[in-house]
């Protein structure tokens, strides 16, 4: 079993979290890997970097205007913020539509401030609160564009998403008939295809010179506006804003349901894909940070200013800590030229 924590309560071992890492080149070669790289993972919501291509090559953004700072929201699971809110709702005004057209549902703002707001002026979460609007927003947007359908913008056969479906698949050089679809939690297809894959694919988007020109400008626009615009990809204590705020000059990362998570390292052809088996994305923070240290890609003081995420107390219900949350695992180094750390 491939344990990366174990939650301790006193002195016995409580809880286990099964986890698997792969930190993956641009060509496919595996580096290093903790578990099974090879495990067939649906992305969540990591893909959306990728899902945000094709709406900026359809010419969507450049037509109606979207700035980087909109940008950053195509690729966010956003806390629902005021911010992220205006964000969604500029989006769609410049392109002549409203928030009725959203497909993504609705959930209180993933901020608890935020719900708390809403609950004392009697209001009720709408669909731009979803974490996914801003996604949402982006595919209307090219849908609207192109001159499409917008009612089912979100359904498989739609153009909107056979198009993420190519781009992912050419990303991450793995065939579209390979790809596993199901539904994802707003609505949109959701893909699935091995850790290693999808690390890969991280790792052509940290180097956008592999790509076209057209298509190298693209992935450039998207990624500088993620570290540009961290706040606008999740929120108020959110550990993909806080990561980039920190560490935005060598990597930029994405978050995932189901405890995903990806990384791709600024301009070295390097990705990084996480998953914990039972979705424990409080323990996901940690593992990914311990991660970032083995490969002294992140320094000390900066691991100190994230600490709430890497040091996991467990505490009772009169907050009195009862326990702790250790990350014991050892990355496995694939080849004897893989390099002890990477350099930063």
């Amino acid at each position: 079993m491939s344990v990366v924590a174990k939650v301790y309560r006193g002195s016995l071992v409580d809880l286990t979290h099964i986890g698997h890492i792969a930190v993956v080149d641009h060509t496919g070669k595996i580096l290093y890997h903790y578990g099974n790289p090879d495990r067939i993972t649906f992305a969540r919501s990591s893909a959306k970097p990728m899902q945000a291509v094709p709406v900026l090559e359809s010419g969507a953004a450049d037509a109606y205007g979207i700035t980087e700072r909109e940008i950053a929201l195509f690729c966010a699971s956003h806390s629902g913020e005021s911010f992220h809110v205006a964000g969604v709702q500029s989006i769609l005004s410049k392109a002549g539509l409203t928030d009725e057209v959203l497909q993504c549902g609705t959930h209180p703002p993933i901020a608890e401030y935020a719900a708390a707001q809403l609950k004392l002026e009697g209001l009720e979460a709408k669909t731009v609160h979803c974490n996914c609007s801003g996604k949402h927003a982006g595919m209307l947007i090219a849908a609207k564009y192109l001159q499409e359908d917008l009612n089912t913008y979100y359904q498989e056969n739609h153009p909107v998403q056979k198009r993420v479906m190519k781009t992912i698949s050419e990303i991450c050089e793995y065939d579209e008939e390979r790809i596993v679809t199901a539904v994802d939690g707003c609505g949109v297809p959701v893909h699935a295809l091995p850790l290693f894959k999808f690390a890969q694919g991280f790792a052509r988007l940290s180097k956008p010179d592999l790509f076209d020109d057209r298509r190298s400008k693209v992935i450039r626009r998207i990624t500088e506006a993620m570290t540009s615009y961290p706040e606008m990809v999740g929120g108020t204590n959110r550990i993909c804003t806080d990561l980039m705020k920190i560490c935005g000059d060598r990597l930029f990362a994405k978050a995932g349901a189901g405890a995903y998570y990806a990384i791709g390292l600024k301009d070295k052809g390097i990705g990084i894909t996480f998953k914990i088996e039972d979705g424990g994305s409080g323990i996901l923070n940690a593992v990914i940070l311990e991660t970032l240290r083995q490969l002294d890609l992140i320094k000390k003081e900066e691991l100190n200013l994230l600490e709430k995420y890497y040091v996991v107390k467990n505490r009772n219900h009169k907050g009195e800590i009862v326990g702790e949350t250790k990350i014991e695992f050892e990355l496995i180094k694939n080849f004897p030229e893989a390099p002890h750390t990477i350099v930063i």
